[in-house]
């Protein structure tokens, strides 16, 4: 998969009910692109993934909530999984890691049921999404538009449906963060260059 996210950190948020391939799709084509992915959970140890409902996998956890900050991370991952969904909106400092990166304007992608976290953090009002299509009434309630389209891009904000999604997700979510991360780039470029204390070049001639 194109794209060079070398020296980036990933936060992917999961816990227990995780469903695994929405876990382990996104991470896989992160990695091939070079970018340093981070398991953030509620409990230390490992958490269990599912396939369908039905135990499949564990996966090491890296940093734990309370301890992670998103100021620690250029982007956001949010795999999805009823349960795992479930209980990370009833996690106070869940919900909180997830409005600290919106509201940083931090790229974050969301899959499945995962942009329930989205509604629990405020983070929908006037954004358009998509979503398992159970959650269509909650975002629109929430004042956001729902669409029903393999992925939704809208600013530094990546949504998909499903499962079935993940190629058009992986690939979208690659090719963000690398936009987002050249945008950083160009804006640091420009203030070395441009310091604020010194006057922007005037027209030639």
């Amino acid at each position: 998969m194109a794209g060079n996210l070398t020296g980036r950190k990933v936060a992917v948020l999961a816990t227990d009910g995780v469903e695994q391939v929405e876990l382990t799709a996104p991470w896989q084509a992160l990695k091939e692109a070079r970018a340093d992915v981070m398991l953030i959970s509620a409990k230390r140890g490992s958490i269990q993934g599912v396939i369908q409902g039905e135990r499949a996998d564990t996966f090491e956890v890296d940093g734990v909530l309370g301890e992670a900050s998103a100021r620690d991370f250029d982007a956001l991952v949010i795999p999805g999984g009823i349960r795992n969904t479930e209980a990370l909106r009833a996690n106070p400092a869940a919900v909180q890691l997830v409005r600290d990166f919106m509201e940083a304007d931090k790229p974050v992608a969301a899959i499945c049921h995962a942009p329930r976290l989205l509604v629990e953090a405020g983070a929908v009002q006037g954004r358009t999404l998509t979503s398992h299509a159970e959650l269509a009434d909650e975002i629109r309630d929430a004042g956001g538009s729902w669409v029903d389209k393999q992925t939704q891009l809208d600013q530094k904000l990546l949504t998909s449906r499903k499962a079935e999604d993940l190629p058009a997700f992986c690939v979208s979510l690659v090719s963000m963060l690398g936009t987002a991360i050249d945008e950083r780039r160009l804006d640091k470029m420009v203030e070395q260059s441009f310091p604020a204390s010194d006057p922007l070049p005037g027209p030639i001639g």
